[in-house]
């Protein structure tokens, strides 16, 4: 089956390309996954309100923002596939795009926009607890009123980790950063910013043994020291965890140029690649911001330099 432009992924990038490449009358097909990479939507669909998404007042639900960018999508005219992506072609044009059914398309045009998967531990309690006070996300749950004014925890570090716990001073009484070593793998600037803060307390030496709490929400941890095997519970109604992300980038079997975290890189200032005719958008590009409000922003950008090339390839 030959196509115009096929778009793979179907969170805020992936829907936002489809909804212009659609209104565009590029006619997009969006391959929105299966199993591969989290469930079809992206991480919005295991995330429950969403405060900084412009044009919610009152916040909305994760899964039903999500909803909303699809039914818009498919209203003017994306079709839908929920099927993962196994393998693509980039060395061959058009493009061959084939999918978990063994069915091969061609595509003039590819808009990757597969995001990233939040490197999680591997707890029955953690899954029990996740958006019930565990995130994967300071910058996006770190502010909702359940929070503000209480003792929280980030798991990590890194920068990011550091980032993220330094964020959310702004709204707890106190920060505990809990790391597995005795020295953190941040760069001296942020480890400096980190240890001087009034609000931040590292627990060096320990690792999450247990999420604990009512089964309804979060109320603290159970640590394990990774010296002793000492046991200890630390009281927290959140826990924040920054241990890394995945690029979901394993269909591609390295046929595009990444950065050494895995990240597609991508032309500064423009969605395009290493091949014209590819991309990218979303968190399979994003190292730094990781947002629903830039990735449906490079969606956009994706989906008008892929129109752009199509009409001056014509």
């Amino acid at each position: 089956m030959a196509e115009r432009i096929i778009i793979i992924g179907s969170g805020p990038a992936g829907l936002t390309a489809s909804i212009y490449t659609a209104r565009a009358n590029l006619k997009p097909l969006l391959f929105e996954g299966f199993i591969e990479g989290g469930i079809p939507g992206g991480q919005l669909m295991i995330t429950s309100e969403v405060e900084n998404f412009p044009g919610f007042p009152e916040g909305i639900m994760g899964p039903q923002l999500m909803a909303n960018m699809r039914e818009q999508a498919e209203k003017h005219g994306t079709r839908i596939v929920t099927e993962d992506v196994t393998n693509v072609n980039l060395s061959v044009y058009p493009f061959e795009v084939v999918s978990m059914s063994n069915e091969t398309m061609t595509a003039e045009a590819l808009i990757i926009a597969s995001g990233a998967t939040a490197k999680r531990l591997p707890l029955e309690s953690e899954k029990k607890y996740w958006g019930r006070g565990v995130s994967a996300c300071a910058v996006c749950d770190g502010a909702l009123p359940v929070f503000r004014n209480r003792e929280l925890a980030v798991i990590g570090g890194g920068d990011t980790a550091i980032e993220e716990a330094v964020h959310l001073t702004q709204f707890a009484s106190k920060v505990y950063l809990i790391h597995r070593r005795d020295e953190l793998r941040a760069s001296k600037v942020m480890q400096k910013r980190v240890m001087e803060h009034s609000k931040i307390e590292i627990l060096w030496n320990k690792v999450v043994d247990e999420f604990i709490g009512d089964g309804k929400q979060l109320g603290g941890l159970k640590l394990k020291d990774t010296v002793t095997g000492s046991l200890s519970e630390l009281s927290v109604v959140g826990c924040f965890e920054a241990i890394g992300h995945l690029p979901n980038t394993g269909f591609l079997k390295g046929q595009l140029e990444t950065t050494e975290l895995g990240y597609i890189k991508t032309v500064p200032g423009s969605t395009q690649c290493s091949i014209p005719g590819v991309f990218i958008a979303g968190d399979v590009q994003d190292s730094k911001y990781r947002q629903a409000i830039t990735a449906a922003g490079s969606g956009c950008m994706a989906a008008i330099e892929a129109e752009r090339w199509l009409s001056e390839k014509d």
